[in-house]
């Protein structure tokens, strides 16, 4: 048997007859653990990759799907024998089959033996032709499947080029012309694609058509992204003006087959991550295998290097990759294990800020809490002893993200942003000033001081320019909608149909950043929510709108907008305390609401608990991002509720 997931996601027996996997969730159960690479992953994990929003019987129902796949997948298999291939190991599943019997797999492996050498071409060629669309094609609207796309992608792009280069070394290449050229048109950012067309075309005797080549590829790189070609283009044009018969072999380095050490790597992702955008998304997963690399070589100290080099700001409190910030997390504490309280100070220091940093206070519960808590604190206390400023703003960074314990801590929150903007702007830390000011923006927001969280903005906004910090614009512009969303309940001020414009203009901004999606998903139905509530009106019911995270909050207020009272009731009763988080004030004022509405005097009484000190908050302000109005407002609804009970 084997499985292909270049394409849509299918498995064909020996001879060719296609396997009966079952539905849609069969086969993204499957497909996961192909992406796995023949690694365990935990039932957790499967659950929530699976679901958004985890149905109570998730488990259960996860086991159902395996099960119906093992009899899929080895349907000889006697009954009371152990499954060999989808096992169960540990507290989740592995799929074992070999590399060979997978066509993501053989794919990678051609790849890695054609960078080694030119006799891997064939194979190469073979893989390529295998590919019938784009990766998990039909697993739709789960983040790992599109992480999972784009590194495929990546690679066969990669692919592409390589058998070009080897092909064209070899002496051949001259029918190469129509494919490279269709490639450039599609992926005109690719450098090195443009000087393989050259090549192509030179080797089918078209010298002009290679120099326009060249020359269209520099005025392209010039006007829309302000650089010059590289030497390996600026060289092949010079061949050719001086009418080179042959051309050299490209001398181009190509990254992806270069063992470059973890340190290194890790610097780069660094590097990349700092730039944002799709950057932040292949640094992410560049610097987990710069982890997995160091830790591979049994070097501590090198490993706690490599983990605590990947200093990036962080600003929100929902990871965008649960899973890797859990594996890096792991990797840490690994590390903190080994180094041992008489470590050196500095690693430690760092590591345990990787480890706050890492542990989104909206993923956590319990004891995860209270370790990435104490991490952060320990963290802040030895870079204090160190006198290190670049490790204390980092420090600092894992401190903020820990601080949302309870509701209502704008202010503590501002004394962190100060402190962290004091520092990176006395020891030149132009990335952790740009977070310093979000931070206060947020705070101020929280606060109801819109003067000084727009002050915030515009020198966010002015640091942005030379630090190239993409996202920064983005955040801004949901902050002024917040601020138009406010100003819409006041005397004279603009409308609620503006306030709804500058949100969904800001959405429209945000959802081109693909690198966001733990603050994405459900931000824009939060943020109309809240609107309808500054205007004493119901919540929006249509059923497009994509509430993310926050539906179990939200969902009592959508249903008594529909009419439909006990389900609401239901909705409510089922809820559970909100995630200690950036929206933490928010969700418990719309539980308040909710049993203010409903009449539930415990569900009221527990919220106007969770509430009083957030008493002189606005629900919502600390994201910076929307807003539901004063804090007080509900707070006295469910106060008053609570009290009929």
């Amino acid at each position: 048997m084997r499985i292909d997931v270049l394409g849509a996601v299918r498995a064909l027996r020996a001879d060719g007859t296609p396997v009966d996997l079952g539905g849609p969730r069969h086969r993204e159960v499957l497909a996961r653990l192909v992406a796995a690479g023949g690694r365990m992953v935990a039932t957790d994990t499967l659950v929530a990759d699976l679901w958004a929003e985890p149905p109570v019987r998730a488990v259960g129902a996860l086991r159902t799907f395996v099960a119906a796949l093992r009899r899929a997948v080895e349907p000889d298999r006697p009954p009371r024998t152990p499954p060999r291939v989808l096992v169960t190991e540990g507290p989740g599943y592995a799929l074992r089959l070999p590399r060979d019997q997978v066509d993501a797999h053989r794919f990678e492996d051609a790849l890695a033996r054609a960078r080694r050498t030119p006799e891997a071409l064939p194979d190469l060629e073979a893989a390529l032709a295998a590919w019938r669309g784009p990766a998990y094609a039909d697993v739709t609207g789960s983040l790992w499947a599109q992480r999972e796309r784009a590194r495929l992608e990546e690679l066969r792009l990669e692919g592409i080029e390589l058998r070009a280069r080897l092909l064209l070394d070899s002496g051949a290449g001259a029918e190469l012309v129509a494919e490279l050229g269709a490639h450039v048109t599609e992926h005109p950012w690719r450098e090195p694609a443009w000087g393989l067309l050259a090549r192509a075309l030179h080797r089918a005797g078209r010298q002009a058509d290679a120099l326009a080549t060249l020359r269209r590829a520099r005025t392209m790189l010039v006007e829309q992204l302000g650089l010059d070609p590289g030497a390996e283009l600026r060289r092949l044009e010079a061949d050719i003006l001086h009418g080179a018969t042959t051309l050299p072999p490209a001398r181009t380095v190509w990254t992806a087959g270069v063992r470059l050490g973890p340190r290194t790597t890790v610097e780069l992702a660094r590097t990349l991550a700092l730039a944002g955008g799709d950057a932040l998304v292949h640094s992410r997963r560049d610097r987990l295998a710069a982890v997995q690399a160091a830790e591979r070589t049994g070097d501590i100290a090198l490993t706690a290097r490599v983990i605590g080099a990947y200093d990036v700001p962080a600003l929100w409190s929902r990871a965008d990759d649960p899973e890797q910030s859990r594996a890096v997390v792991a990797a840490a504490e690994r590390t903190l294990t080994a180094l041992g309280t008489d470590g050196p100070a500095a690693l430690r220091a760092r590591l345990l800020a990787t480890v706050a940093v890492e542990s989104r206070s909206a993923d956590l519960s319990g004891t995860a809490s209270e370790r990435a808590g104490r991490a952060a604190r320990e963290a802040e206390a030895l870079a204090r002893e160190l006198g290190d400023p670049a490790l204390l703003v980092f420090a600092l960074n894992g401190v903020f993200l820990q601080s949302f314990t309870r509701p209502g801590l704008a202010a503590a929150r501002d004394v962190i942003g100060a402190e962290i903007l004091d520092l990176a702007t006395r020891h030149a830390l132009p990335n952790f000033a740009v977070l310093g000011r979000l931070v206060r923006l947020q705070s101020a927001s929280a606060l109801g001081d819109l003067d000084a969280a727009s002050a915030h903005a515009r020198a966010a906004e002015r640091l942005a320019v030379s630090t190239e910090a993409s996202l920064v614009p983005v955040l801004t512009g949901w902050f002024r909608a917040r601020v138009t969303a406010a100003r819409s309940a006041e005397p004279g001020g603009p409308t609620a149909a503006t306030a709804a414009a500058h949100y969904r203009a800001a959405e429209d901004a945000l959802a081109g950043t693909a690198s966001m999606p733990g603050l994405h998903r459900g931000l824009f139905a939060l943020a109309l929510l809240g609107l309808r509530l500054l205007h004493d009106r119901p919540a929006p019911t249509d059923p497009a709108l994509d509430w993310g995270p926050y539906r179990p909050w939200t969902q009592p207020l959508v249903l008594l907008a529909r009419n439909r009272v006990e389900e609401a009731r239901t909705a409510l009763a089922a809820a559970p305390e909100p995630p200690l988080d950036h929206m933490q004030e928010a969700l418990w004022c719309l539980t308040a609401h909710a049993a203010a509405r409903l009449g539930e005097h415990r569900a009221a009484a527990r919220a106007a608990t969770a509430l009083r000190a957030a008493r002189t908050e606005h629900a919502g302000g600390a994201s910076g991002l929307l807003t539901l109005g004063p804090v007080a407002r509900y707070l006295k609804e469910a106060e008053k509720c609570a009290t009929q009970g």
